[in-house]
């Protein structure tokens, strides 16, 4: 008997089982945690950093020693986190979710090196099940972590539910190239490139071809605009990057 289309999800090009999909997420995240910035190095062309940087000038940081609790989650390798840190004053303090440890390790590793543990700590949980109270956090962030959500949906509530009334959620993921020509540019060195990159420098590459189908899976920018007011968020925008290749979407908890 076939499953229910609603208990399938996509995995890259793949239908898979939904309660199939984390595991095979967790298993890409493991494999590639430790050239964590590497991969985004060969997803963006570099592009990432300067992607990054726009939105944690975005999250509107006090600069002053007012107290500021962002949530950034699936930032385990802390890099939202440590451009929050630089930006904001010092009253800022992180907490970067992650749902898989090796992920997290590479954060706290980067914390301790950077001596900032005090101001940052990381938690291992599920962003479809946030082990946070209600309004406790002013801005939560997500960068290139959403499309990996099984239920994308859930996950949004959920980070609504922790915001603070006027607070602020971010989420940067890649989107579709909306520049004549430069789509098909960029899907030949998606598909094409990408892969055997990976497989050179990392010794493998399959996590990078499942990365690079996941982005064409993912919805166009105004698709998961709607998605974000379906899940209670006010003032939704989307702002696209470089030609469409990333979008930062910003939307807020009235």
């Amino acid at each position: 008997m076939d499953r229910p289309a609603s208990d399938e999800t996509d995995f890259g090009f793949e239908r898979v089982p939904l309660g199939d999909k984390q595991a095979r997420v967790d298993d890409v995240f493991h494999k590639v945690a430790a050239r964590y910035d590497l991969m985004n190095d060969l997803m963006s062309g570099g592009l990432h950093r300067a992607w990054k940087s726009a939105m944690a000038t975005e999250i509107g940081l006090p600069r002053g020693v007012r107290s500021f609790r962002l949530l950034d989650v699936a930032g385990g390798t802390g890099d939202i986190a440590f451009r929050a840190l630089k930006s904001g004053g010092a009253g800022v303090a992180v907490t970067v979710l992650d749902i898989n440890g090796a992920m997290l390790e590479v954060g706290a590793d980067r914390a301790a090196k950077r001596k900032l543990s005090d101001r940052v700590s990381f938690v291992q949980g599920n962003a479809e099940d946030l082990p946070f109270p209600d309004r406790s956090y002013d801005a939560v962030t997500i960068a290139f972590g959403i499309r990996n959500v099984p239920r994308i949906p859930v996950a949004l509530k959920e980070m609504r539910r922790v915001l603070k009334p006027g607070g602020r959620l971010l989420v940067l993921e890649f989107s579709k190239v909306d520049v004549p020509g430069l789509d098909r540019i960029y899907d030949a060195f998606s598909f094409r490139v990408i892969p055997r990159l990976g497989q050179a420098v990392a010794g493998d590459g399959e996590p990078y071809r499942y990365l690079v189908e996941s982005i064409r899976r993912f919805p166009d920018a105004a698709t998961f605009a709607d998605m974000m007011r379906e899940a209670g968020f006010d003032q939704v925008s989307a702002t696209p990057m470089t030609g469409g290749v990333a979008a930062l979407h910003m939307g807020f908890r009235i």
